[in-house]
């Protein structure tokens, strides 16, 4: 696609789903890409002995109901994690203060559930939640030190995977490879200042496999994210730093052969990627201070010097590609609030609390299949913050091109690229408008998810008020279905040139 581009964001369906202000209520919506969407509420109350509910509502791709299927559990089991593979979705709760567990499988297909329930050997708390087949493998801390338990929903035992209860180690990531039948389990150690980030593969039956360790020296890995090629290798993509902190200095990419070779290294190499590096990265700033920064890079760049960069960063699973794949990852800083407290008529303390986190920008890293950089670009994000850090930008892929989107205050911000250019720049658009009397007076827990062939499904918390009515607005939980589309105008020779085309506002690409 080349030349100037017209993006059109075009509202279909919308559903609406009254929001219950007696009960403790949650909302969870999994794209299911041409297959549809499932949608779990969770029903329930603290303060009584009744049973939560969940209630599992499957759709197709124009929101029409499918089927619904709702299962209950004993309140003194609390909801863990969730997870899904493609067949199935996974619940995982687990009794309070003790070992024992149940894993709910939902059928996708028709909404049948079985369940499984065992006891895990001790009394971890939980983190990370993979299942891989008929096992599960669950990842957390038992007294301060790591533990993976692979739970089997034939025999309902549970088993240690050797080697990870150790002191001084942090549990990164839990992955599984289905093709493979392999779940990799990622740590992260420091010893005597040096970071050591290492990868355990476990056979499906928790067996241990490999241990491929990475010394941190120079670099320190902060994540790690595998993506297998074939076969005989896979790509090792995350973040870095140089001073064993979780405050990044830029990406990482290393070939990694699958199996064992006697005298030879599974690590083919590695590269390390500054943020000064990349071309767009700081485009999230405004122009006069982007050139700023260039000037600075550069001035100590001409005397030997490195600097250093201080970014923390939610790097998202990664997007193959035909070339290789796509590195996405959000930029943000945890957002603080403190209160003053008297005493005496002067201060007496200074409260500090976190209340949730800022985002600043995402960016895009495309690299092919030797592990080499070919393009890279970026996406501002103005004033969006969350109370809990999840992945806010969502991509999608129509052709050559890339759409990134996040939602804010019920309407949607949108870019589009091509490699490292952009096609067109950051805009807003208005979902579905409601019926002439209504409007939106509150939105809240804004969501937004890639869903297929360019579609997007966006969802969230509203307050709804009519104007021909006296009642208090109605508050709802919405599912919005998003088409979004994008036209070359150079194919059209009766088109106008981009800036004569009537585009929604643009918004600006300052830095918090």
């Amino acid at each position: 696609m080349a030349g100037p581009v017209l993006a059109q964001l075009e509202p279909s369906v919308r559903l609406e789903f009254p929001v219950n202000q007696n009960t403790d209520e949650s909302f969870d919506v999994t794209p299911l890409g041409q297959r549809g969407v499932l949608l779990t509420v969770r029903q329930g109350d603290y303060y009584t002995s009744e049973p939560t509910k969940f209630s599992f509502k499957r759709y197709d791709i124009d929101l029409k109901p499918l089927w619904s299927n709702d299962y209950k559990i004993d309140n003194y089991y609390d909801a863990v994690r969730s997870c899904r593979t493609e067949h199935y979705l996974y619940w995982l709760f687990k009794e309070h203060d003790n070992s024992k567990i149940s894993v709910l499988r939902v059928n996708l297909h028709d909404g049948a559930m079985e369940t499984f329930r065992g006891d895990l050997v001790t009394p971890m708390d939980i983190f990370h939640f993979k299942v891989l087949d008929n096992i599960a493998y669950l990842g957390g801390y038992y007294r301060n030190r790591p533990v993976v338990v692979s739970f089997s929903f034939f025999d309902l035992t549970s088993k240690v995977l050797p080697g990870i209860y150790t002191n001084h180690i942090q549990l990164n990531n839990i992955e599984v490879d289905e093709e493979r039948r392999l779940v990799h389990v990622m740590t992260d150690a420091t010893h005597q200042r040096n970071c050591e980030f290492t990868i355990r593969t476990f056979s499906y039956d928790g067996k241990l496999v490999r241990t491929v360790n990475l010394d941190g020296n120079t670099h320190s890995l902060i994540s790690g994210k595998l993506l297998p090629l074939n076969d005989e290798e896979s790509l090792l993509v995350g973040n870095y730093s140089t001073d064993c902190t979780p405050y990044s200095q830029g990406v990482y990419i290393s070939r990694i052969r699958n199996h064992e070779t006697p005298g030879v290294s599974p690590i083919e190499d590695i590269r390390y990627i500054d943020f000064s590096e990349l071309k767009n990265f700081f485009n999230y700033m405004k122009p006069r201070r982007q050139q700023k920064m260039l000037d600075k890079l550069a001035r100590r760049k001409d005397q030997g010097k490195d600097t250093k960069f201080r970014y923390r960063l939610l790097v998202h699973d990664l997007v193959p590609t035909d070339e290789g794949l796509m590195l996405i990852a959000e930029v943000y800083y945890p957002q603080y609030r403190g209160t003053l407290y008297p005493y005496m008529g002067s201060v007496r303390s200074f409260d500090r609390y976190q209340e949730g986190y800022r985002y600043t920008h995402a960016f895009l890293c495309g690299f092919d299949k030797k592990g080499r950089l070919l393009w890279d670009n970026s996406l501002p994000i103005s004033d969006l913050t969350s109370y809990d850090l999840h992945p806010m930008v969502q991509v999608t892929r129509e052709g050559s091109a890339t759409i990134l989107a996040y939602p804010k205050e019920g309407e949607i911000n949108a870019e589009v690229i091509q490699g490292g250019k952009v096609l067109r720049e950051r805009e807003n658009f208005s979902m579905k408008k409601l019926s002439e009397t209504e409007k939106v007076v509150y939105s809240e827990s804004d969501q937004l998810e890639a869903w297929y062939d360019g579609h997007f499904l966006a969802c969230g918390f509203q307050k709804i008020s009519n104007d021909k009515s006296s009642a208090p607005p109605r508050e709802v939980f919405y599912m919005n279905k998003l088409k979004f589309s994008i036209k070359s105008l150079s194919e059209n020779p009766s088109s106008r040139s981009a800036e004569d085309v009537e585009s929604p506002k643009k918004t600006s690409g300052s830095k918090q």
